[in-house]
């Protein structure tokens, strides 16, 4: 299997956390470029409706200042040292970003958290995880957090 381009996409949970690990593994491995993506969900989309009285531009500005910082903060240690890293911060729904992330850089390999929104929020949103896997046009592993620490 040729490994050029990984996406590593996150949503800062623990199984991004575990997933980054085995990202950041792989990316060396094959000296591979490693894509960091975060997609902020865009509840107008989700809903396909407008969200009224909220300045959602202003609300999604900085929630896209906070997430590049995240990003930066979360991944600066792991990735150390590679020379091919960036970091991308969408709006949407985040399966579908991934999705077409992945399709538009010519992915080879994405690498997924597994252990993100549970209850209530899975049962709504649905897991992004198994949606990715479904639809992504490379191979997808998935990462899930140890059992130990579940």
């Amino acid at each position: 299997m040729k490994v050029e381009r990984i996406l590593f996409p996150t949503d800062f949970s623990e199984g991004s956390v575990h997933a980054l690990h085995s990202a950041v593994d792989l990316a060396r491995h094959y000296n591979a470029r490693l894509s960091i993506l975060h997609v902020i969900y865009d509840i107008g989309k989700a809903f396909q409706s407008h969200v009224p009285h909220i300045s959602t531009d202003e609300i999604h500005k900085e929630m896209n200042a906070w997430a590049m910082k995240e990003l930066d903060k979360c991944c600066i240690e792991e990735t150390r040292g590679l020379a091919n890293v960036d970091k991308s911060v969408l709006l949407g729904v985040p399966y579908e970003e991934i999705i077409k992330f992945a399709e538009k850089e010519k992915i080879d390999l994405i690498v997924i958290g597994t252990y993100g929104r549970s209850g209530l929020d899975r049962f709504i949103f649905g897991s992004t995880a198994e949606r990715v896997v479904r639809r992504a046009p490379c191979p997808v592993m998935t990462v899930r957090v140890p059992a130990h620490r579940e």
